[in-house]
Order: C-alpha cells, then structure tokens, then sequence
C-alpha cells in the first residue's frame, strides 16, 4: 500500500504572507517617492539656485544708483516680482532692495551726512507642484566712493521694540506706511527687536505687530479713531529729515483675558420637603409619611398629631422670606402651622410678639417671616398640629418650604457695562482723552462674558446710571483692576437695582429645580418684555425693573406651562412650581 502526502498553505498562512509582502511593497514604494521627492528638490533647488545667481550677477554689474526698485526707495531699474519657467516648472522671483545703515561710521550721530552706507539686494525664487519650495539669497552692493554714497538724500529711522518688561521683542512686525494711502512702503522683523529704515525725508506713519502680541502704532492729526478725532496724537508720526536719526521705540506684548461675571449681592435659597421619605422630619406623632404625604394613622385612634420638620440653618441668611404649604383639609379636619425657635436649649414658638397669630396657628399660605430678626432667629423649625373630628377621614399635608435671602451671589445676565483701558492715543478737540481700548459690552444668559484678545493694562469697569444698575463691589478691588500679559483675570461686577425678581422654578411634586425653564416677564405699561431661562438651581434673575405687577409665563419641556403674575416691589423673590406630564 502507497501512502501521498499533500501539502499546500493555509487561508492563514496565505493572509499573513499577502500582509507581508504589502508591507515590504509599500515600504518600498515609500521609499521610492522619497527618493523621487529629493531628486525633484534638489532638480529644483539647484535650478532656482542658478536663477538666483544670475540675477545677484546682473545687478552687481547694474550701476550704484540704478540698483533699486522701479517707483520704490531706492529707486531703481529692478522689478520687484517677476517669474521664468525652467525645465516645465514656474520660479516666482521676488527681488528686494534696501539701504545698510553701518555703525561703524557713527551712525547714531546726527553730524553723519551720509547715513546710507550701501545697499542690499536679496532674491528670493519659490517654486510650487508637488516638489514646491523656495530659497533666498542676498548680496551687498556697495558704492564705489563716497560721492555715490552721498549722492543718496534722506535719513535714518530707527525702530526699537520692546515688552512690558522692557526687553526686546524677537521678531516683530515693523511696517512703514505712507500715512495717507496706508501703503506699506517698507516692513522688517527683525530678531534683536530693532531696525533702521533708511527713507527719504518725509512724515511715516510705524505699525508694530506680531501674532498673539498687542499692536502699536503712530498717529497723525486728524486722523479717526474708534469714532473720535485725534487732535493732538500721544504718538505723533515721525518726520524723518535728510541725514538725520529719528528715534522711535514701542511696548507689545501677549495679549490676555479677562473672564467678566455680573452678579447680584444676594440670592435665594429654600428649605423644601415634599415627603418622599421622613430624613427633614425631627418628629413625629400619630401620623404617618405615605405616599409624598403625611397623614393620620390608620386607624385613627386619636383626633391630633403633630409633626415637625428638622432644623433649618441657613448658609449666609441675608433675612427669612416665607413659610408656605400645600395641603388638603376635607370637611370636620383642620392643620394648623407653627413657627419654632431654638432658646434655651429647647425649641419653642417664636412669641406672637415678633409673628402674630404663631401661638394659635396659621391656615391661610405663604406666611410672610421677613419680619423676624436674623440675629434672634438664625435657625428655624415649622410645625403643623393635625386635627379630624371625624376619625374616618384624614387632613393630608403635600408639602412645605421655607425661603430666604442669602448673601450668596446671583449671576446676573444679559447686564450691560463699559470696559475701559488707560492707555491713550491722544486727545480730541475738547483734551479729552481717547483711549486705545474703551468698549460697551454685555455679560450673556448666564451673567459671564469673556473679553479675550485684550493686552497689558490698567483696566476700569463702569456701569452707565442709565441702565437702572449700580455697580456696588467689585472683586478683585479697588479699581483700576491690574491685566498683566498672557494672562486670564477673573472679575466678579456686584450689581444692585431699585427693583428686581429673583424667580425659582420647581416641579411642583418634588420640589427639585428646573433646568432651562423659558421664563417670560412682561409689563405692558413700560414695554418690558424679557424672556429668561433658569440655570442648574431652577432660578433667573431680572433687573432691573420697575415696582409693578408682571405678568409672567414659565414653560419647560415635560411639564405643563403656567401664566400668573409676580409683583415687585424692591427685592422680590417668587417661586412657581410646574406640574410634570405623565
């Protein structure tokens, strides 16, 4: 018997030896784009190399005064851009000319009659396509004796740069301008920070720039600025003269933020209990927490109980707003509401004294507590005393709360305020300073606004009397408010009006906030109509506002809207509390 073996690949083996073969080929195709890629620059390079030097060769040959820009400074017979095509490939070649200003025949000093040394072509070819690039190259033409070198007329501008901290600045943006058509006639930036231009006398406006600095620049009178005229510029123009060295040094820096919050001196907070469990009730007798309820034992065994909720202490307690409640209360039953105090070691009815009617209960919902002194009473208990003359039925209580005023801040939206700087740009008709930055601005729905792009310094916030606002703290403080460079400054504006709502919406079965509720106030008499939304505590605030009556519509998804009124007088605080959709 005679046995053949068969053998061949697996689907495995095959998938890994087609993956490895793919990446031997790719890698060798990489490889071949990359060497194609260098031959194609350095085919490129050495083409726009040749161009280069033939053009430094031609106008090396050119005479002195010709070398020079057509219709620039110098002026000359070189086109400042011009282009070939070699070898199927388009070069653009761009040419520059410049005046040296050499230190080393005393420059600085204003007796030197011949400020402009030499000159200083640089060509620069670039080159696009798949192998694009570019190179520069630069050579200096000097004149032959110093009757071409004083044949040139003008002066010598020179630009220092500087931080706030009074170190140069690598690299800024100097551009030279003719200040009446604005035209750049010539730019540097140079990596000490400072250039001398070589110009011909005349009046240059300076712009100093660089990406992610503040900008400066020259003024000339009568020129516009942010809607205002500079009669008498802070820094005027420089007028170079002929053989002379005019001086100019600037400060940029990196720009900051300031991160700008409009708040309310105080706000509201609540005690609130709906009874999904018995945790805010300190005690309790003959009756029972059923079903987001407190109600009687059944059966009930005897006509009373009471029931009483846990401390409330608040935080920052400005002053006690209202004690309210949701109950039922069928025929033969009653609850009545207490108010407690803690003294002397025990808790007690505030006295009739100080909340008239505590001793024999209140029926009728809110109850006003702003009365009460917060220095007598900085804590709370509310009771209720339950009652059923007929002991087949049970009075039931839904729920309570107690609010109060809080030194806790409130953000304030959509507030207007001005942002105002101390550096100037110079003065108007009636020497009034113009400032370089000064800008009506507003905070947004949620009482924040980030003013980024700003530079370094003394910055001051106003609120206009004609908005209703009065700004009554600032933090940090005192003002000016100090924005040093790359740098973020939060600042907290405390704002007060003669009138204002504080509005808390909940749902109305558990008491918890309502997130982005449309809140819509409204006053026909005055044209008022603002539309709010509630933040991550159900509230929103509206200032400011006349004494009034509102009217006042609230909607949220899920839940059913709801149209009432709100009135205002002073601080307000209101809650409305919405009913959920099954």
């Amino acid at each position: 018997m005679s046995y053949k073996s068969h053998k061949g690949f697996t689907l495995i083996e095959v998938l890994v030896g087609s993956a490895l073969m793919l990446i031997i080929f790719i890698g060798i195709f990489g490889a071949f784009r990359l060497g194609m890629k260098m031959i194609g620059l350095s085919k490129n390079k050495t083409t726009a190399t040749a161009i280069a030097n033939q053009k430094l060769e031609l106008i090396r040959n050119l005479p002195y005064d010709s070398v020079g820009i057509s219709g620039g400074y110098p002026d000359g017979v070189l086109q400042a851009v011009t282009s070939t095509i070699r070898n199927n490939t388009q070069f653009n070649i761009q040419t520059k000319v410049d005046y040296v200003v050499d230190s080393s025949d005393g420059v600085g000093e204003p007796e030197d009659s011949c400020p402009n040394d030499y000159k200083r072509a640089q060509i620069t070819v670039a080159w696009s396509g798949q192998f694009g690039g570019s190179l520069s190259m630069v050579s200096n033409i000097v004149p032959k004796n110093i009757v071409e070198e004083c044949a040139v007329v003008g002066g010598v501008l020179s630009v220092s740069v500087f931080d706030a901290f009074g170190v140069m600045i690598d690299s800024p943006l100097i551009e030279i301008k003719d200040p009446v058509s604005g035209n750049v006639i010539t730019s540097a930036s140079p990596v000490s920070g400072g250039h001398l231009f070589s110009l011909p006398a005349a009046t240059y406006r300076i712009v100093i720039s660089k990406a992610g600095y503040s900008r400066e620049q020259t003024y000339g009178s009568g020129e516009m600025y942010q809607g205002h005229e500079i009669i008498t510029p802070e820094n005027p123009n420089p007028i170079v003269i002929e053989g002379r060295l005019v001086e100019k040094s600037f400060s940029i820096d990196k720009l900051s933020t300031f991160l700008v919050e409009t708040l309310s001196p105080w706000g509201a907070d609540d005690f609130s209990d709906s009874f999904l469990d018995s945790s805010q009730i300190s005690e309790i007798s003959n009756l029972v927490v059923s079903s987001s309820l407190i109600t009687f034992i059944t059966p009930i065994a005897e006509p009373g109980g009471h029931v009483t909720s846990a401390a409330i202490v608040p935080d920052s307690l400005v002053a006690w707003d209202k004690f309210s409640w949701n109950d039922e209360e069928p025929e033969n039953t009653d609850i009545k509401y207490h108010v407690l105090y803690f003294f002397e070691d025990n808790w007690t009815l505030v006295p009739d004294s100080d909340l008239a009617g505590n001793d024999a209960g209140f029926d009728v919902s809110p109850l006003d507590l702003s009365g009460l002194d917060k220095t007598v009473y900085p804590q709370l208990k509310i009771k209720a005393n339950f009652l059923s003359l007929n002991l087949d039925i049970s009075p039931n209580l839904f729920d309570w709360q107690v609010t109060w005023q809080t030194s806790i801040a409130t953000p304030i939206p959509n507030a207007p305020f001005n942002l105002a700087g101390q550096k100037v740009v110079g003065t108007d008709a009636a020497e009034k300073s113009i400032y370089k930055y000064s800008s009506d601005l507003f905070t947004d729905a949620t009482g924040k606004k980030t003013v980024a792009g700003v530079e370094w310094d003394l910055y001051t916030f106003l609120v206009e009397p004609a908005s209703g606002l009065d700004l009554t703290n600032i933090s940090p403080s005192p003002q000016p408010v100090s924005l040093i460079p790359d740098a973020s400054q939060t600042v907290k504006m405390y704002l007060e009006a003669e009138n204002s709502l504080l509005l808390t919406v909940q749902n109305i079965e558990t008491l918890a906030p309502v997130f982005a509720a449309s809140v819509r106030l409204r006053h026909v008499g005055s044209g008022y109509d603002v539309t709010q939304y509630t933040n991550e505590l159900g509230q929103t605030f509206f200032v400011p506002l006349e004494a009034a009556v509102y009217s006042l519509e609230v909607n949220s998804p899920s839940y059913q809207g709801i149209v009432t009124t709100a009135s205002v007088s002073g601080d307000a605080v209101k809650i409305v509390k919405l009913q959920q959709i099954e």
